[in-house]
């Protein structure tokens, strides 16, 4: 436990990270400035192939900003840090005699070789049973391992006995005591004596429950049973690591305080649960650790912690002991989230990239920023994409590695609990995206964790993902299962988040899903759907719902899958219960909606249906409207530059689109840069263009115009009921004209629970079109917006304040409204009740 100050040559996490004979000792608490976050510039940002990924491990000095319960450089009780020798506190006595009158001899109750080579190698699955204090014949034995140590002491009350070396690194002696005292050792290496408690003396710090539920794959609160948590065990402060390793031949902690050797922390395995665990006195948080994992065959591999809250920043990959100390302040937000059901309520999502949104900014200074920018624009959710820790920034989080710690790259998990705390505060709720479809293949993280295939299923074409390049989670199995269900209510339950973007549910719920005839195995009855996958979808979701109240789930699922918002328990025609989503991205209506917007204005008669077929299923699910960042990448371009036409026809496209997008059933979704018309494609390099939104650029005004429809859209949208009360109920819309396919013109109604309509219009033809006739109910409408008025950037067709209806029946209804439809413009219009 205690390490040599100088470092041991050969150890591969030790010269990875350039340690040799002349590098000072690791601070392992808080010795030294603590380093915050890297900077926007730093090489987390650098591309680097998948091989390169796990070589460089990084320096301790990367790691993320330490929060509280670390020991200081010269605090005299820490086991690890060299200090001054102390005279012993109290009177000093001899050690008593065995029977006899003399002491044991060098080498009785010495280990077999056989046990003491499993020890050393890292191979042995109870060092426990070895190592602290055991009852021998006349006495206690007691046995400590220490490499590198030239004399190793015990120290107990008034007493004070030098062990005798064995061989390796191992230390014994013998106490002539009916029982085994309260003790600490005092190990001295070439220039200093380091006192602490023996990790070895210390029973399970988990109990037996924690351990049934894990093997029942049933543990909802995993993460305060698994990884690294800072406790008081026995009356010492100190943290227990556990890790889930049930093919390992043995594990052992390496760590910043061992020069990343794990000889003297070997961990025990706890019966057949698969876990393994150490408690280990005086380390707190702050601490940078791995696991050093010998697998079945033999080989030793240093892993990240599955299950670590808290990670160095990238390059350098170690998890970091942390504990939250933070004190939440958004106590109404949370007692009112679940007070109407969201496919009920209003919901209107700015997705983001929190990296690149405002490059350079981290999460407490996003926090200064992004709240009132996100509500003066008046949407109601932010969506983050992946926050999960990820190694490697053009993966945009994609690729996720540290599944219970948030991205170092931006502050510490406190420092993101502080940017959720202010969204709450604001009125913003706050989604991520959540990704339990695939990770990707670094050595040093989930891929072959104890040497076999764990995470991932053992045959590989199921555990291959052939878009991605990366491996699938094994869903049959109860403990994977297990961690992925628990990440989700840990997300919600400890960062107070709203809701969970599932990514890549397509990818999950086929086994053939971009696999060819033979590249894929089918389930037990033949067919081609992933029955484990669906199996943990409804768990996930089911959990979480019945834990979090308020939270919802979203899946991005682009197929025709049956069921994917029903609940669990409602079996559908396929023969398949529900997935028990919240809500469903419309990936049919994006794309068609998209295709429509690309056409040249005068061949749009042709493709009419692409802006009217979503009607035909739109209740067929509780839908979102998505135009996200995948829609604004990769040749994409972006949604303005999307349209045909010059500079003004494209700008008017977009906002008739976003009119139409805002009317139509379901809820919307917009991604960053879109709300002001950015011209260029995203890139997570260097984020939104902001800089057209300067007064000095010339074209400013056009994209501050954009951005005002967007602002008003949000604001009418939320105090119009009839857009979001009955977005799954096909009473809350009616056709007016959905087949004017010659005038590019669609027009419909949409009604709030006490039946109240508003009339939504859009003409997609750059004309103005006179005297167009709609069939209406009686009365007087009032236009409340117009995407075509000047402080949009529009042309300035107005109508009238107010537009009287006439009593002549057309198109199935008993009265006629007459409208001038400004060009390439949505208009919406309510009864004026006056």
């Amino acid at each position: 436990m205690t390490p040599d100050p100088t470092p041991p040559g050969g150890l591969p996490e030790a010269a990875a990270r350039g340690y040799d004979a002349t590098t000072p000792h690791p601070a392992a608490s808080g010795g030294g400035t603590p380093q915050g976050r890297a900077s926007a510039q730093e090489g987390a940002h650098q591309r680097r192939a998948p091989a390169q990924e796990g070589a460089h491990q990084g320096r301790g000095e990367l790691r993320e900003q330490p929060t509280t319960g670390r020991w200081s450089g010269n605090d005299s009780n820490s086991p690890f840090r060299p200090v001054p020798t102390r005279a012993p506190v109290g009177p000093e006595r001899a050690v008593p005699r065995a029977p006899g009158g003399s002491a044991p001899a060098v080498g009785e109750g010495a280990l077999s070789g056989e046990e003491r080579e499993r020890l050393v190698t890292g191979s042995h699955h109870d060092p426990h049973s070895v190592l602290g204090a055991h009852p021998e014949k006349g006495g206690v034995r007691v046995r400590a391992l220490k490499p590198f140590a030239k004399k190793v002491t015990l120290v107990a009350d008034g007493l004070r006995v030098d062990l005798e070396p064995e061989a390796d690194g191992l230390f014994s002696t013998h106490l002539p005591l009916a029982a085994a005292p309260t003790y600490r050792l005092a190990v001295t290496y070439d220039s200093a004596e380091v006192t602490g408690d023996d990790p070895y003396r210390f029973l399970p710090s988990l109990g037996e429950l924690d351990l049934h539920l894990i093997g029942e794959g049933r543990h909802e609160e995993l993460w305060k049973a698994l990884g690294s948590r800072v406790m008081t065990h026995g009356g010492v402060a100190g943290t227990r690591f556990a890790v889930w390793a049930p093919n390992a031949r043995g594990v052992r902690l390496a760590a910043d305080f061992t020069y990343w050797d794990g000889t003297s922390l070997p961990m025990r395995s706890l019966g057949s649960s698969g876990v393994w665990e150490l408690f280990v006195p005086g380390v707190g948080a702050g601490t940078a650790y791995k696991y050093e994992i010998t697998g079945p065959d033999g080989h030793r591999r240093m892993k990240a912690d599955p299950m670590a809250r808290a990670t160095e920043v990238p390059p350098a990959t170690a998890s970091v002991v942390t504990e939250s100390a933070y004190t939440w302040r958004d106590e109404e937000w949370m007692a009112h989230r679940a007070d109407v059901p969201v496919h009920r309520a209003p919901f209107s999502v700015y997705e983001l990239h929190l990296p690149s949104w405002r490059p350079g900014l981290g999460y407490r200074e996003l926090a200064d920023v992004l709240p009132a920018y996100v509500k003066d624009l008046g949407f109601t959710h932010v969506e983050l994409m992946p926050v999960a820790g990820h190694p490697f920034s053009g993966s945009w989080g994609y690729q996720v590695t540290s599944y219970y710690a948030p991205m170092p790259r931006l502050g510490s998990a406190d420092d993101f609990r502080f940017l959720v705390d202010a969204l709450h505060r604001a009125g913003i709720g706050v989604i991520m995206d959540w990704v339990p479809a695939h990770f990707p293949k670094d050595d040093w993280a989930l891929a072959r964790f104890d040497g076999e295939p764990l995470y991932e299923p053992a045959d590989p074409r199921r555990a291959e993902h052939p878009d991605w390049g990366t491996l699938e989670f094994d869903f049959g199995r109860t403990e994977v299962r297990n961690f992925l269900v628990a990440n989700a209510v840990y997300w919600c339950e400890d960062f107070h988040i709203d809701g969970l973007r599932v990514d890549a549910v397509a990818s999950m719920l086929y086994l053939d899903y971009s696999r060819e005839g033979g590249d894929w195995v089918p389930n037990a009855y033949g067919g081609r759907e992933n029955l484990d996958a669906v199996a943990f979808l409804q768990e996930m979701n089911a959990t979480v719902y019945r834990r979090c109240p308020g939270v919802v789930t979203i899946a991005e699922e682009s197929t025709a899958w049956d069921g994917v918002t029903r609940a669990t328990h409602h079996v559908g025609h396929t023969g398949f219960g529900g997935l028990g989503f919240g809500l469903k991205w419309n990936m049919g209506w994006m794309h068609d909606s998209l295709g429509y917007l690309g056409h040249e204005p005068v061949h749009r008669r042709y493709h009419h249906d692409e802006m009217t077929f979503s009607m035909v299923y739109a209740y067929s699910e509780n839908y979102v409207l998505p135009i996200s960042h995948d829609e604004v990448v990769h040749g994409k371009r972006a949604l303005v530059s999307k349209a045909p036409g010059d500079w003004w026809q494209q700008r008017a496209t977009e906002r008739a689109y976003l009119g139409f997008m805002w009317s139509h059933p379901g809820k919307q979704l917009l991604f960053m840069g879109q709300e002001f018309a950015q011209g260029g494609e995203w890139s997570y390099e260097k984020g939104p263009d902001w800089w057209v939104l300067d007064p000095g650029y010339e074209a400013s005004g056009d994209h501050r115009g954009v951005q005002e429809l967007v602002r008003d859209l949000n604001a009418v949208y939320a105090a119009t009921p009839a857009l979001w009360q009955r977005d799954t109920d096909p009473g809350g819309f009616e056709w007016v004209d959905g087949g004017a396919a010659e005038d590019n013109v669609f027009a419909f109604l949409r009604f709030d629970t006490a039946g109240e309509p508003l009339l939504c219009v859009s003409n997609f033809s750059p004309v103005v079109r006179h005297d167009y006739r709609l069939g209406s109910p009686a009365g007087v409408w009032a236009p409340v917006l117009n995407t075509d008025e000047l402080r949009y950037g529009g042309s300035g067709v107005l109508l009238p304040d107010h537009v009287k209806t006439e009593p002549t029946p057309y198109q199935g209804r008993p009265h006629t409204v007459v409208l001038t439809l400004p060009p390439l413009a949505t208009v919406w219009l309510r009864p004026d009740h006056a």
